[in-house]
């Protein structure tokens, strides 16, 4: 649903219309839909081991094929609904969810498990501006600043479950890495998007952003420094006060995205 209303906004702001938000609502919708159900029954076993008391499938009450229904379908939808924005945009839309899918079936087993979070929140942007009525490419920075902020969600997704994972024969590249670097690596990520949404567009870099930037840097020390313990919550919420920030500024120069 956060996507969801971020990548809606983002194409209120970039200028496609009330007819062109609403049909990159629905395909991201669909998008996401199926990424997480796909997510949810591959998933299923160690989810179940893992005790996750928060998943349906995990505690019996669906069984994991009713799921991967659920998947395919949301799938089925979002091919049409991606290509109403036509064949670019809709093509780089379908880029996007499949790397989410590769993740959830192969990837997140790899040292590559950043690399679908990347692909896929950097082909937003994409998706967006290629639907625009004259259709155009997105500027570089907003393309980097959102795969930035895919490879921190990444991160941020998987800080609170390092164990369980490595329990379960998930070793990502955050497994491996293990939870003291990642509790550093999630803000500092959303950070760098941070800094590239300030520093990239043309002109001289405004006081606001660079206002901005320090209160984000702040944040994000300050969130993985503060004394805690190994399952600490404070880097997690750092990282998502942090990305934020980012999205905020991404929507306020949607107008410069193409």
């Amino acid at each position: 649903m956060a996507v969801t209303a971020f990548v809606t906004a983002l194409g209120v702001a970039a200028g496609r219309g009330v007819t062109g938000s609403a049909a990159v609502a629905a395909a991201v919708l669909a998008g996401q839909l199926s990424v997480g159900w796909c997510n949810d029954a591959a998933d299923a076993r160690r989810d179940t081991a893992c005790g996750r008391h928060d998943k349906p499938l995990a505690t019996g009450e669906l069984p994991p094929r009713a799921a991967a229904l659920a998947a395919g379908t949301a799938l089925g939808l979002c091919v049409p609904l991606s290509l109403l924005s036509g064949a670019a945009a809709g093509a780089a839309h379908l880029v996007g969810v499949a790397a989410g899918w590769t993740y959830n079936l192969r990837l997140k087993h790899t040292v590559l498990s950043p690399l679908p979070y990347a692909v896929g929140f950097g082909s937003l942007p994409v998706f967006v501006t290629l639907g625009l009525p004259s259709p155009s490419w997105p500027a570089w920075w907003a393309v980097t600043a959102a795969a930035l902020l895919g490879v921190g969600a990444h991160l941020v997704n998987v800080l609170p479950d390092i164990e369980d994972d490595l329990a379960t024969g998930v070793h990502g590249l955050p497994q491996r890495l293990g939870r003291p670097a990642c509790r550093w690596l999630a803000p500092f990520v959303m950070l760098a998007a941070v800094g590239v949404v300030a520093a990239g567009p043309p002109g001289a870099v405004a006081a606001s952003d660079r206002v901005l930037t320090a209160v984000a840097g702040t944040v994000a020390v300050a969130g993985t420094a503060v004394p805690s313990g190994p399952r600490s919550r404070w880097p997690f919420r750092a990282a998502i006060a942090v990305a934020g920030m980012a999205v905020a500024q991404l929507l306020l120069r949607g107008a410069d995205l193409a």
